[in-house]
């Protein structure tokens, strides 16, 4: 029996609910201790697929122009898909752009072989796979500051959507991983 591929949201929070500043800065988490992998190495080989909005792309891809580096920050042994309604002409190494419908994007991906599927983000796009019931996992890592504006996790609309708690944990250095699935 072939297992489902689950849309998992792995990402970082300040403690306030923000995943990057209000211009997509997210400096606040580089000064975490780099000795604590927070269960990066473990999630990891679980999926070969990561989903990226417009604006965490065009983020990472001048982060990574002003540091002198002009490609490779993507991994090319995973597929990299780009939700834009305006497509570059020419996408970064290892990425391919997606313009279609996130229900029939998600809905396609998921009927194909392969590893589970994690959603980078940003808000706007954890919020459309979301509203369209295409998000399975949440593992949030909660980072012990307030930044007090920035990018909410989840685009404000109005919706109720239940979680279920799936493990939680602390880390000596205060940050709490919080696993939920999306209730179904």
């Amino acid at each position: 029996m072939r297992t489902r591929r689950k849309i998992i949201v792995y990402i970082a929070t300040s403690a306030d609910g923000y995943i990057a500043r209000p211009d997509g800065d997210v400096e606040w988490l580089n000064r975490r201790p780099q000795t604590v992998d927070y269960g990066m190495r473990a999630f990891y080989p679980t999926i070969d697929t990561i989903l990226w909005g417009r604006k965490t792309y065009d983020w990472l891809l001048n982060y990574y122009k002003k540091a002198g580096k002009k490609d490779g920050m993507f991994d090319t042994e995973l597929a990299n898909y780009v939700f834009s309604r305006k497509p570059r002409k020419r996408a970064a190494s290892g990425v391919e752009f997606v313009s279609e419908p996130v229900k029939e994007f998600a809905q396609r991906l998921r009927a194909t072989q392969g590893k589970h599927i994690w959603m980078m983000g940003g808000g706007e796009l954890i919020a459309s796979f979301l509203d369209a019931g295409e998000i399975d996992e949440f593992d949030i890592h909660v980072i012990p500051v307030f930044i007090g504006e920035g990018i909410p996790l989840v685009a404000p609309r109005h919706r109720d959507v239940p979680l279920r708690l799936r493990s939680s944990r602390k880390f000596p250095d205060g940050v709490v991983r919080l696993r939920y699935e999306v209730a179904r």
